[in-house]
């Protein structure tokens, strides 16, 4: 019998990085805003939408599931409408792989009065429940139960309340979401407290904003949203994508380069460029983004993981692979999501000297990584894995790619355009 074929990237690593790359819009902004289309009539345009990462094309095969019509107009532009109103399941097929898909759940409740939605996947990081996102349903007047995978809730007319948004890791930004978008069409005023202040947050309030919602608080823990009947049409342009620009900045200062990063908010990305700069990269603002150059020794530091606006958990595998060729012993803790250190056993494989010590890791600096067959765990961590092998001696080959193609669009071009010798090939199994 004929065996599979995966996918895979290749590094020759050694490169020295430089040129010009655009930065995507932002994946963790795009995937609730598409879903905010659930809750306003008319045809929605959405620019610069990252069309190729899969999660983008689950979510836009999801509403049409649910009803919508999707068509593309142009490069990373869609156009959203409603077409069927009475359709409320999201299946498990299209849900299982894609943990932003909850993000239906709220606009489902808010303008068709239920929502059957099955309990998502995605990255292998550690617990990621959405128990914060229940309890702030049911605080609004939802009747939620649990069958068969699934999340089932219905509510004739959600009503507005105070609702508290802590968890044990800080605030939940998914749910922050589903509940700010479950919100805008409730009865009264819904006070969200301990909500997440993301810039992806922040862009899904403007887009409602923009849309005909009540939202004040915008950016603060404190968000206050009063009811509105309906939420009309729009032409909206999505932020740019801050952890695609940190992971090129990243790659920057990995192989010691020269690269201007095009269409960045550097206004997003305040503690990762502190953090940069206290290593000995050099970030100086453009007209159009921002140039980054590397510089001759990276230094070691300590790095803590914290909601925004602390340094960003996704963030975290790339500033490791980064600081493995530090000078001296840095000191990793990760607050957002304890367990997640799966990369580090990769980057040892290529010749990193980490260790765990409960939520912290600590590197300990080497003279070069060497080239190694290894695999992505998930999203960063694959991330964190192409910057090694842009820097490593010899070849890296890296599997996984289903986890890169989630959250990085056209990954190995942009690399290649500045200079990275990497290609993707495939493989048979």
């Amino acid at each position: 019998m004929p065996g599979s074929v995966r996918d895979k990237i290749v590094i020759q690593g050694g490169g020295r990085l430089k040129g010009r790359v655009n930065i995507s819009g932002a994946k963790n902004a795009a995937l609730p805003i598409i879903a905010a289309c659930i809750l306003t009539q008319g045809t929605s345009r959405i620019k610069g939408i990252p069309r190729q990462l899969t999660d983008v094309k689950l979510m836009e095969e999801l509403l049409c599931f649910l009803g919508l019509q999707v068509n593309h107009s142009g490069e990373g532009v869609l156009e959203i409408c409603t077409e069927k109103e009475n359709l409320v399941t999201a299946p498990y097929e299209l849900v299982n792989e894609m943990r932003g898909s909850i993000c239906v759940l709220g606009p489902l409740l808010g303008s068709r009065g239920k929502a059957k939605v099955a309990l998502p996947g995605g990255c292998v990081i550690g617990q990621r429940p959405i128990d914060l996102h229940i309890k702030g349903l049911q605080t609004l007047g939802a009747e939620i139960s649990f069958k068969d995978g699934y999340v089932v809730a219905k509510a004739d007319r959600l009503k507005g309340a105070e609702i508290y948004l802590g968890g044990a890791y800080g605030s939940t930004v998914l749910g922050t979401c589903n509940i700010m978008m479950a919100a805008t069409l409730a009865e009264g005023t819904t006070v969200i407290e301990s909500a997440a202040c993301e810039p992806e947050v922040q862009d899904l309030a403007n887009f409602l904003i923009q849309a005909g919602a009540k939202i004040s608080g915008v950016g603060t823990n404190r968000l206050i949203i009063e009811g509105v009947k309906e939420l009309h049409s729009v032409d909206y342009q999505i932020i740019p994508d801050r952890i695609e620009a940190g992971t090129f900045m990243a790659a920057a200062a990995i192989t010691r380069g020269d690269v201007v990063l095009e269409n960045v908010r550097l206004d997003h990305l305040g503690a990762v460029m502190e953090k940069f700069r206290d290593i000995g990269v050099e970030i100086t603002q453009e007209l159009w983004g921002c140039s980054v150059k590397g510089g001759d020794n990276i230094l070691s530091t300590s790095i803590t993981t914290l909601p925004y606006p602390g340094l960003p958990t996704d963030m975290q595998p790339q500033l490791m692979s980064l600081l493995s060729i530090a000078q001296g012993t840095s000191v990793i803790t990760e607050k957002v999501f304890p367990d997640r250190f799966m990369h580090i056993a990769e980057l040892n494989r290529m010749g990193a000297s980490i260790r765990k010590e409960g939520p912290s890791a600590i590197v300990n600096g080497v003279s070069h990584l060497s080239g190694a067959q290894v695999t992505a765990s998930d999203l960063r961590a694959g991330a964190a894995l192409v910057l090694a092998g842009l820097v490593a001696k010899g070849t890296t080959e890296i599997s996984g790619l289903h986890y890169l193609d989630r959250g990085y669009e056209s990954l190995e071009a942009k690399f290649a355009q500045l200079g990275a010798r990497i290609e993707r090939v495939q493989e048979e199994v």
